[in-house]
């Protein structure tokens, strides 16, 4: 997991905290956080992660209008959306807009493997550095 490079995106230190921490127990090392999503389209055109977890009820810029501007800069960034709320409308949205994952908070650290792991799994040239 090492040479992957994934964005944290919530608007809550918290919830940044608890997933940078968990990544960091799987083994990511270069890990990267924005606060809204006006950050982290900002972000992604900077650093160009392989991943980001992404909320999306954020201030100044939600996670679905990011999602749709971070997928036009550069569709090769997978997002995986996260929601604590369970709204059809979300879900529906993001898979629309190209998000490669929608997850409910929590998110528990099996679930963050299994979206690693099936990403290594479809990109099998990153398995070389893990």
């Amino acid at each position: 997991m090492r040479d992957l490079s994934v964005l944290v995106c919530d608007d809550s230190e918290l919830v940044r905290t608890q997933l940078k921490e968990t990544l960091t127990t799987i083994g990511v090392e270069e890990i990267i956080e924005a606060k809204d999503g006006e950050e982290a389209v900002a972000v992604c055109l900077e650093k160009q992660p392989d991943l980001v977890f992404m909320d999306i009820i954020m201030p100044k810029k939600d996670g679905i209008a990011a999602l749709k501007e971070i997928n036009q800069q550069d569709p090769m960034i997978k997002v995986i959306m996260a929601s604590s709320s369970s709204g059809q409308s979300h879900l529906r949205n993001s898979l629309l807009l190209g998000a490669y994952k929608f997850i409910q908070k929590p998110i528990s650290e099996i679930v963050i493997r299994d979206i690693l792991y099936n990403f290594l799994d479809e990109h099998p040239a990153r398995k070389s550095k893990v």
